[in-house]
């Protein structure tokens, strides 16, 4: 039996344990598929890909129509499963049930999210922790060793990743989009060197000297013009606001499930600009692509021993308070990273970690409150630059969220691992400690947050780059769910919205474009689409299989068709060119690797089919592609 297909001796073995836990593995061995090609009683080869609906991502299910046409072209009987957002992570990332899917991973800022994506030892994990069922050893090894070394030496390893990655590919990263947002000029400006909707953004709104009367029939406020660092978004008031009405700054979002769900460790129902981010500090934010000290007044890494175990030292700022007045100590954080890496808090035989946070807190050897403002975090062998990112992980407090260790009763999920209450505990009254306090939410209308006065930035000065921030001077931040990236901006033309949450389509720029009130903005994203596949299953397992597929689809021609060229086609998770790519992997008008069969769009039909001839299968007489 040969071994183009993701099984070894080694993995074989790997494999035995892993079904122990409850997780299978079906081969896919291409020997094998020749051997019964010949029986009559051979069936079509079939797949289901997954994806979201128009409604809730027509780039998505555009994609996934895309690659469906193409699968039925070259025989395979394939058919697209739109599914709700819960229902489609639920299945990918929790339940492992599914073929081939099409969806948007959340990316990073580092390219360390690679190792829990693709990392064998993650597979018996859930969320982005290998949802892929993907193994192999040498990824392992290298996956494991740019954790630990620096500079170039990181560099190349990098490079050897990705291009392992995508020779092997256990998804196919097909572009990364542009997140399109729109303000509404008005009363409260904002950095422009911010992403809208980041928390640092939200921070930096300030009030403007109103000028001229506000338009009354359209409740929008005239103002100064802005200065050129900054983007002005408008809150709706009356010409002669009552004092006693609150202030209310006003944002569409598109994605009902924060009006749902506001725990921040639900993976299916969180995004990385989600609003539960407004709720829960961490010790330290991510500003301008730099992690800086937030709720820590200080944190340094130094290595001790034998020189090769980092140790960090987080200091807290003072009298720092969560939403229900409770003191936020040492303890808090100290109790957050072990209560992420095991949610059951020891009550379960085996640890049930967190699978949001999963990359960070998986660096963590241990951690100790060392006083009521210090803790001390052990590494292990991992570099500076990959370590100080753990200190974005938001802090949970220990007096709510100990509640939640138990096993989860009745869960939808369908794996075989323990699920505990934290999990899916959908944290109706959230309590956290970030700049805005929940006050109330209506499923599928609208999230009510407040500015929290008791926050540090509330306080006065404060050193360090967190100081350039403050706590808004507005009395509520309602994010409202609107049905289309349509009707956002019409709230926006009608004076009914001050800015977007959720990003845009590109269909609407020229909307914006032609209307004087409204600013447009278009920022690059680390996030990207892709193809991902079931390595657990044949003969997605076969690595050549899905080299197959990949080849049907035309990233350059979805760039420009589907996302009207707001996008970078690419074949690396980690973009389409610059420095973090070797140049091998560079985009140049076709993918630098699995180049598409065809041109424009359209498949050339008999080289596609001839790939899978190439690979043992069989088709019938009329067309069809057998499975065996």
């Amino acid at each position: 039996m040969t071994h183009d297909d993701d099984t070894s001796p080694s993995r074989l073995t790997r494999r035995a344990v892993l079904a122990t836990l409850g997780v299978g593995a079906t081969s896919g061995c291409i020997r094998s598929i020749q051997s019964t090609a010949g029986r009559d009683t051979a069936d079509q080869l079939a797949l289901s890909v997954k994806t979201l609906p128009a409604d809730a991502d027509p780039r998505a299910t555009r994609i996934a129509r895309f690659l469906v046409t193409n699968l039925n072209q070259v025989g395979i009987d394939a058919k697209v499963v739109p599914m709700s957002r819960e229902e489609l992570f639920r299945d990918v990332l929790l339940n492992q049930s599914f073929d081939v899917y099409v969806a948007q991973h959340p990316g990073s800022h580092d390219p360390d999210f690679l190792r829990p994506l693709t990392h064998s030892a993650f597979d018996v994990e859930i969320g982005w922790s290998n949802p892929f069922g993907y193994a192999d050893l040498e990824l392992d090894d290298l996956l494991d060793r740019q954790t630990r070394v620096t500079s170039d030496r990181r560099d190349k390893t990098l490079d050897t990743i990705q291009q392992k990655l995508v020779r092997n590919q256990p998804f196919s990263t097909v572009c990364f989009p542009e997140t399109i947002r729109s303000t509404r000029d008005g009363r409260f400006v904002g950095r422009d060197d911010l992403p809208v909707h980041s928390v640092p953004w939200y921070l930096s709104l300030t009030e403007q000297a109103t000028g001229e009367a506000v338009d009354t029939d359209s409740s929008t406020v005239n103002t100064q013009t802005p200065s050129a660092n900054t983007t002005a978004v408008e809150t709706t008031t009356a010409e002669t606001p009552d004092e006693s009405e609150p202030t209310v700054f006003q944002m569409t979002l598109s994605d009902s499930r924060p009006t749902e769900n506001l725990n921040p460790l639900a993976v299916e129902f969180r995004c990385p600009d989600s609003v539960t981010s407004l709720l829960y500090d961490a010790p330290a934010r991510y500003i301008d692509g730099d992690v800086v000290p937030w709720l820590a007044e200080s944190i340094e890494l130094v290595t001790e021993g034998d020189g090769n175990e980092l140790v960090g030292y987080l200091r807290l700022r003072e009298d720092l308070t969560w939403h229900d007045g409770t003191s936020l100590t040492a303890e808090d954080v100290a109790f957050t990273f072990a209560f992420l890496q095991d949610t059951s808090f020891g009550s379960s035989s085996t640890p049930v970690p967190s699978p949001r946070f999963r990359e960070l807190t998986s660096l963590v050897d241990s951690v100790e409150a060392t006083s009521d403002r210090e803790v001390r975090l052990e590494f292990g062998r991992v570099s500076e630059p990959v370590a100080e990112r753990v200190f974005t992980v938001p802090v949970l407090p220990e007096h709510i969220w100990t509640n939640q260790t138990g096993r989860a009763m009745g869960s939808s999920l369908n794996t075989d691992s323990n699920v505990t209450k934290a999990l899916v505990w959908n944290n109706p009254n959230p309590v956290g400690s970030g700049p805005f306090e929940f006050v109330s939410s209506t499923v599928k209308q609208s999230v009510v947050l407040e500015p929290f006065e008791d926050h540090f930035l509330a306080g006065g000065s404060v050193d360090g780059r967190a100081g350039e921030f403050h706590v808004p001077t507005f009395d509520q931040l309602v994010f409202k769910l609107v049905p289309s990236s349509g009707a956002a901006v019409e709230l926006l033309q009608r004076g009914e919205a001050d800015a977007t949450a959720s990003p845009l389509l590109p269909e609407e720029v020229s909307t914006i474009g032609q209307d004087d009130s409204l600013a447009l903005h278009v920022a690059e994203s680390n996030q990207f689409y892709h193809v991902g596949y079931n390595v657990r299953r044949a003969p997605l397992s076969n690595p050549r299989f899905r080299r197959a597929i990949a080849g049907l689809v035309d990233k350059g021609h979805l760039v420009d068709d589907v996302f009207r060229g707001y996008a970078s086609p690419a074949s690396s998770p980690l973009g389409s060119d610059g420095d973090a790519v070797p140049p091998a992997l560079h985009w140049d008008q076709t993918d630098p690797e699995l180049p598409f069969h065809g041109s424009n769009g359209e498949l050339d039909v008999d080289a596609a089919r001839e790939v899978f001839r190439d690979l043992g299968y069989r088709y019938t007489e009329d067309g069809r592609l057998l499975s065996g």
